[in-house]
């Protein structure tokens, strides 16, 4: 039995000319597939479609002036919507949905399978904790800082001055007081709260002398390095240090990028408040760590808002590849969140040979329109691909879903556990974890202080960070397990080292160049006071120099010249 619609066709094909394609192309959509009998209308229908598009073509190639007309392309985007696996982002990006635990047609990006460690020349250089540290802070800018600390002295003082071991001494202070964790600087030489290894290092006085004078820019040329610099205060001295973080440890494959908020209240033009944070004020940073070890790979500051970029999104992504360039074309993988990831960036990085996985902003134009639906199931996971990238948009609770974006994995599987997580998601939050712990290893032991000067307060943020990394370089290049808290002490003691051997001996000649016995007219103290109260005294000691009264000397028995010389060898 012939169908109502053939019917209709053969009447009409009888009593008028053939239909037009897109007449032929709605009865064929709109067709029932019960209707349809074996073939021979679909044949009529396209032999029909092909005679219109081939007479539309004689037509175009006749007439010159008059535009031909888009028939094939009006077709592709009638088709396109219809596909129940495919969508269109805002932005044109198109997606296509796929079946959990299939693998995705996307190439392989072959990993970098080096764990991270320290470079060569680090390796052979060191084998002490202050060597560590200097890798970092090296001399060159401790030089430049005590230039220009030396400088700033010298405008409010003529004559002051200040060597470099001393003010590795002043940085020795500074761990003492992160690792006793002394309410305030001033407090380390306090009778109740001091302790005994500050008060041998330097005066208070003085340390608290070289705090006021310190300086890491000379201040002639600093006008016109402001106008083009907001960071010039310290900016060369932080280029140096990141510079030698950087040529000082080769990272693992994966690297996690995110922001640091240093906790400051000084008078900054940059300065940032984010609710989010415990300290809520603070200096803002861009900071890149390797995974494994929670090294400081790379760091920039964020010094406000930048017009000459067009958007906020292209300022992230310059920040990303910024922070990635030293570690590209090697297979590393980044993880960033949803501040950075975006799939202009991926697509940046991927080209780079580094993979992305990130969580992204759900108002994102790139996304397609059901991965910002809220009405999904509990654990839910729904996966789309597009150019070498995965999206996975799970839903850990209901009516809220979570979007991630990587371009790492050909393949989203569901683990086996009762949340139904998928590995996207799970390696994630496992990647994610590197900024995180380092903010809690500088906020344990940090050496910052109040100050109203913030080139100052990002002195104090790279000495904490230069203490971690050097905590690293330590253990990757000796072998020796030592908890952080005894590596910062043992440091602060070699950096003083130096400084309190100068004082000894400087002192030693000052005492020297004392006559042996006071002057007439004068009285001198004995300075032992062992079986004394400062009694009187006529003679020095001749080990130490200090005037000791009979009470305090030590008497010797009667030797003869011959065991007194055996004695004394």
């Amino acid at each position: 039995m012939q169908s109502l619609s053939s019917r209709r066709f053969y009447s009409n094909k009888r009593d008028t000319k053939m239909p037009t394609a897109a007449e032929a192309l709605a009865l064929l959509q709109n067709m029932d597939p019960c209707d349809s009998d074996g073939g021979e209308e679909s044949f009529l229908l396209q032999e029909s479609l092909d005679s219109d598009m081939s007479s539309s073509d004689e037509m175009s190639s006749g007439s010159e002036s008059r535009p031909p007309p888009k028939k094939k392309g009006r077709m592709e985007t009638q088709t396109r919507p219809n596909d129940p696996n495919c969508e269109t982002a805002k932005d044109g990006t198109v997606w296509v949905k796929e079946e959990v635990g299939r693998p995705l047609p996307h190439s392989y990006l072959e990993p970098y399978t080096c764990d991270g460690e320290p470079t060569e020349e680090v390796r052979s250089t060191v084998k002490t904790r202050l060597q560590s540290f200097c890798c970092l802070v090296s001399l060159d800018i401790l030089d430049i800082i005590r230039k220009c600390t030396t400088e700033h002295g010298r405008r409010k003082e003529a004559g002051w001055d200040m060597s470099v071991h001393e003010l590795m001494a002043f940085i020795s202070i500074l761990l003492w007081r992160g690792v006793l964790r002394i309410p305030s600087l001033a407090d380390a030489w306090s009778t109740t709260l001091g302790f005994s290894q500050v008060k041998t290092i330097m005066a208070r006085n003085r340390c608290q002398d070289i705090m006021r004078h310190l300086s890491f820019d000379e201040k002639d040329t600093r006008p016109q390095r402001v106008e083009t610099d907001k960071f010039a205060l310290v900016s060369n001295v932080w280029q140096m240090f990141v510079a030698n973080c950087i040529k000082s440890y080769d990272p693992g494959q994966y690297i996690t990028i995110d922001k640091q908020l240093f906790p400051t209240k000084s008078h900054c033009p940059f300065l940032q408040y984010i609710a989010s944070k415990p300290d809520k004020f603070g200096i803002k940073f861009w900071v890149a760590y390797d995974l494994k070890s929670k090294y400081m790979c790379n760091a920039m500051p964020y010094l406000g808002k930048d017009l000459s970029r067009p958007s906020e999104e292209t300022r992230s992504e310059d920040v990303a590849m910024k922070l990635m360039e030293p570690f590209m074309d090697k297979g590393r993988t980044v993880t960033t969140d949803n501040y950075f990831t975006s799939l202009s960036l991926a697509q940046q990085l991927l080209s780079r040979k580094t993979s992305l996985v990130g969580t992204i902003n759900k108002t994102r134009r790139e996304l397609p329109p059901s991965a910002k639906q809220l009405d999904c199931k509990k654990f839910t996971t729904q996966v789309f691909s597009t150019t070498d990238t995965t999206l996975t948009v799970y839903a850990p609770k209901r009516r809220k879903t979570i979007c991630i974006l990587s371009t790492m994995h050909s393949t989203v599987e569901i683990r086996d556990n009762h949340k139904m997580k998928p590995n996207t998601v799970t390696d994630y939050n496992t990647m994610k974890c590197g900024v995180d712990v380092m903010d809690q290893k500088v906020r344990q032991y940090t050496v910052r202080a109040a100050t109203r000067r913030w080139p100052v307060a990002v002195f104090f943020n790279m000495i904490d960070m230069a203490a971690v990394n050097a905590h690293m370089l330590y253990r990757a290049c000796t072998g020796v397990k030592e908890r952080r808290v005894d590596f910062l002490a043992n440091l602060a003691k070699e950096l003083a080292e130096q400084f309190m051997q100068e004082k000894m001996v400087e002192k030693e000649k000052l005492l020297c160049q004392q006559p042996a016995t006071p002057c007439p007219w004068k009285r001198a103290m004995c300075q032992v006071t062992i079986r004394c109260k400062k009694n009187h005294a006529n003679s020095r000691c001749v080990h130490c120099h200090k005037y000791t009264c009979g009470k305090c000397r030590q008497e010797t028995k009667w030797q003869c010249q011959k065991c007194a010389d055996k004695s004394d060898h």
